[in-house]
């Protein structure tokens, strides 16, 4: 089960009380106080764990508690300290307070360990407070009081490249077919229900891809599954926009629709460099593809390249920017706008290095 979303209640462990006693041996007369301190409370930590992928394992259990602090002894002896409480969340997660909606922490490298609360002081024992007027203390401090927090998780994935379409336009098609990703792949709508990350390699390097339930119109008004999900998205720098060049809505209409949901979830998002892949190229002859794709890149007002620097197909007009850099690179244009297919694998192999280009133009 995906999980995304979560609130918790998370406390730290309370002080130990100090202790009340003293010294009582055979042959010491007028023993005085030997009262040990409280041990201290356990503390609450954040550890980013990149084996962890959801927030699943909280579903079950939302009151997280760090062990409280053991009383102190005679003796002199101090209590034991509490454990202190580690939580363990995938990269990604952000922790966020559930009265002002703050953001406390964001939580993004693998083993990173964040101290979150911090446990109560144990009391002090009575030997503390002896003195030449006080020579028997009959008073220890109690334990500080534990904190408590009430959080919710929130779960953005993290990822070089995120795919936007509307339902049903092959997004989890390519993602299997360029990456170790298995989405489930079916002939109708909102087949993903969940947001799936997948590993591209180039040669030495590698970039992580991700795939989110489709966008309609009104997606950002909570319509469909986009609202829910689109904070996956948040976090990548680069978008590959996946128009259906078979579909019965027309290519501005879609290209246009996503363009404003996902401006009006975050206008950060419509400021991120994008491309543009024309899908399903298999599912009409080569001149519909020619005619559509001609079409779609004079909406845009570009015109297309004579010859493709990433080994496009000759077969199918495409557009690219000169340069990829972030010197030179306009970010109002798709940096390429290619007609693939995952079916027949047109195009396929250099819109990977095309992405890859991209990102690592971003990593610089």
């Amino acid at each position: 089960m995906f999980s995304d979303s979560v609130e918790i209640t998370v406390s730290s462990g309370k002080g130990g009380a100090g202790c009340v006693a003293f010294r009582r041996e055979k042959y010491v007369l007028q023993g005085g106080p030997n009262g040990g301190d409280g041990g201290k409370g356990g503390d609450v930590y954040f550890k980013v764990d990149n084996n962890t992928h959801t927030l699943a394992h909280f579903q079950g259990n939302k009151n997280l508690k760090a062990e409280k602090g053991q009383p102190g002894m005679g003796s002199n002896m101090a209590g034991k300290a509490g454990k202190p409480l580690v939580v363990i969340v995938p990269p990604g997660t952000q922790v966020v307070d559930v009265q002002t909606g703050e953001v406390l922490l964001d939580l993004l490298e693998d083993g990173k360990e964040v101290l979150f609360l911090q446990g109560g002081r144990g009391g002090l024992g009575n030997v503390h407070f002896k003195s030449p007027t006080n020579q028997k203390p009959m008073y220890a401090q109690p334990g500080e009081p534990a904190v408590e927090r009430v959080v919710r998780l929130e779960l953005k994935l993290i990822a070089d490249v995120g795919l936007v379409g509307f339902p049903n336009v092959g997004k989890s098609t390519l993602i299997s077919t360029v990456s170790n990703a298995r989405p489930e792949v079916a002939n109708y709508e909102f087949t993903t229900l969940t947001p799936k990350l997948g590993q591209i390699t180039i040669e030495y390097d590698s970039y992580i891809m991700a795939d989110i339930p489709g966008i309609i119109g009104g997606a950002s008004e909570g319509k469909g599954l986009g609202l829910k999900f689109l904070r996956h998205i948040e976090r990548t720098k680069t978008l590959l926009f996946m128009i259906d060049l078979a579909s019965y809505l027309e290519m501005e209409y879609q290209y246009k629709t996503l363009k404003v949901e996902l401006e009006k979830f975050s206008p950060l998002l419509a400021e991120r460099n994008f491309a543009i892949a024309l899908t399903r190229a298999d599912a009409m002859s080569p001149e519909e593809v020619v005619e559509k794709t001609d079409a779609f890149l004079k909406l845009l007002g570009l015109s297309s390249v004579v010859k493709s620097r990433f080994a496009f197909s000759p077969e199918y007009p495409v557009y690219e920017q000169e340069d990829f850099d972030r010197a030179s690179y306009d970010p109002l244009k798709p940096a390429f706008v290619v007609p693939i297919s995952s079916a027949t694998h047109l195009n396929i192999k250099p819109l990977t290095y095309a992405l890859y280009q991209i990102v690592v133009s971003e990593r610089q």
